[in-house]
């Protein structure tokens, strides 16, 4: 039974009763005998209950067991099963004690997946330490439809700050030893200021503190480090006025669709933000969170939304400007980074975050076509003279280059993809494999391989990318009946 998360008093009514009902009651600890679990419990044991001590043969990594540490916990595990086991036999009825509940990082599960298909079963759940330090701290958890992440402060420092930076709101366990990594990490992913300490919730020595005030000499391994519901903090971020300091401009890439596509530096950037800035298309793609601002635009004024954003951030705001793909490839970072570049913004901060670009996703859904050399050219004209793009892909072609062309057409742009078509035609054979890709990663995806030749400009829109192989970039059915694109790695010499 979970005995909750150290004070007597938050037992269950259903673990007082299956202590009571008990003939055996075992519980877990180091080698020293005391046990957390039976003190939670004593007021409730009688004299004639018997009392399986199961004492961990070490309780850190260091071991002189030929198996390591794994091994050592392996033996001891199946070893205390089998005691347990024996009074199962015998006939009587074994209570497992387990801080916190059972089956939320507890020793008990491991007795559990030993003897629950040997015999009846029952596991009493109980309150865990991360609500016992929400409680305390008189915070909310999560609101909402925010998402909850619970860590083991055991994990390398790269992988918990990418978590952290991704989720809305967390708790890092088993903290002692590890809490200088765990440190390191909420620093990294940007959330140190908003992260908070309890140790030994609802034990008569608990303590609560901002973590970044807190001795790492000082850390038992009963406590935790806890990110509470960000709402609340942009709740007041929202009603708060402009701060003094000037704020920051993050320019985030959002990939090429969805979530699935989002990294997790960019999902934690975009739930930090006090303003998000961007194209109403790729704005809606951003879910909506209770005290963000969000500013929407038509995507033809990339220089007035950068210099809106900048605006913001200079008056103090966290501002993230948001971008399909990769912000840096044709798109939103430049024109920030141009803005930035002159006064009055030139102090201000400018971060870009990368994102998945569209040519790597439809090269995905393929194969392998950007497998060797290849170059990015946009097709709008917008920007650029056509003389020039019909420049650049002709010396691409030239020079053998696997081509990602963005941008192919619009309504008013018809006319491109038919004029690149006979511009490669003339260093490329008409059977050169052609990619269309369209909305990748979203609901309207549609992945073909045609011919150069083949290649019809009615089928291409602004929302495809086209990805043209080299002289070497091969097509193979598989035997499943599938088509895939690859450029060797290898170059043939001349």
């Amino acid at each position: 039974m979970g005995l909750g998360p150290g004070d007597p008093s938050l037992m269950t009514v259903r673990a007082v009763e299956v202590i009571a009902e008990a003939d055996v009651v075992a519980y877990h600890s180091a080698r020293h005998g005391r046990s957390i679990a039976r003190s939670i419990a004593e007021r409730h044991l009688r004299p004639d209950h018997i009392e399986e001590r199961l004492v961990y043969p070490v309780t850190t990594e260091t071991t002189d067991h030929p198996g390591g540490y794994r091994g050592a916990m392996e033996e001891f595990y199946a070893e205390a099963a089998e005691r347990l086991a024996a009074h199962l036999d015998a006939g009587r009825t074994v209570a497992v004690l387990a801080e916190g509940d059972p089956l939320f990082y507890g020793s008990y599960m491991h007795m559990h997946k030993r003897l629950a298909d040997r015999y009846p079963t029952e596991v009493v759940p109980g309150v865990t330490s991360v609500s016992a330090a929400a409680a305390r701290l008189g915070k909310p958890l999560v609101e909402g439809e925010e998402v909850l992440t619970i860590l083991p402060g055991t994990l390398p420092e790269e992988e918990l700050a990418a978590r952290l930076a991704a989720t809305d709101a967390a708790a890092v366990m088993k903290l002692g030893r590890t809490f200088p990594t765990v440190r390191a990490a909420l620093e990294r992913s940007g959330r140190l200021a908003d992260a908070h300490y309890v140790e030994r919730a609802t034990m008569s020595a608990e303590r609560a503190a901002p973590l970044a005030e807190v001795d790492p000499e000082s850390v038992p391994y009963f406590s935790m480090a806890v990110l509470p519901s960000r709402v609340e903090l942009t709740d007041r971020a929202d009603d708060a006025p402009a701060a003094a300091d000037c704020g920051e401009v993050v320019v985030v890439g959002l990939g090429p669709a969805g979530p699935l596509w989002l990294t997790p530096e960019a999902r934690g950037e975009l739930a930090a933000a006090e303003d998000l800035v961007g194209y109403t298309t790729y704005l809606n793609r951003v879910p909506v969170r209770p005290g963000q601002r969000r500013h929407a635009s038509d995507n033809k004024v990339e220089a007035e939304r950068a210099e809106f954003a900048l605006d913001l951030a200079r008056r103090g705001r966290r501002v993230a400007v948001v971008s399909s793909g990769d912000p840096g490839v044709f798109a939103m970072a430049t024109a920030v980074l141009e803005a930035a570049s002159e006064d009055p913004y030139r102090e201000v901060p400018v971060r870009v975050l990368p994102g998945m670009t569209a040519a790597h996703a439809a090269a995905s859904r393929v194969g392998a076509p950007l497998g060797h050399d290849y170059a990015v050219i946009s097709l709008s004209d917008r920007l650029k003279p056509w003389e020039v793009i019909a420049e650049r892909l002709s010396a691409a072609a030239a020079a053998d280059l696997v081509l990602a062309l963005y941008n192919p057409g619009s309504r008013s742009r018809i006319w491109q993809v038919g004029k690149a078509r006979e511009l490669l035609l003339a260093h490329r054979t008409p059977d050169t494999p052609v990619v269309l890709g369209r909305d990748v990663g979203g609901p309207e995806e549609s992945v073909r391989i045609v011919s150069l030749a083949d290649l019809d400009p009615a089928q291409v829109d602004m929302r495809t990318i086209l990805l043209v192989g080299s002289s070497q970039t091969r097509t193979v059915r598989r035997g499943d009946g599938t088509r895939i694109v690859w450029t060797p790695r290898r170059y043939p010499e001349r």
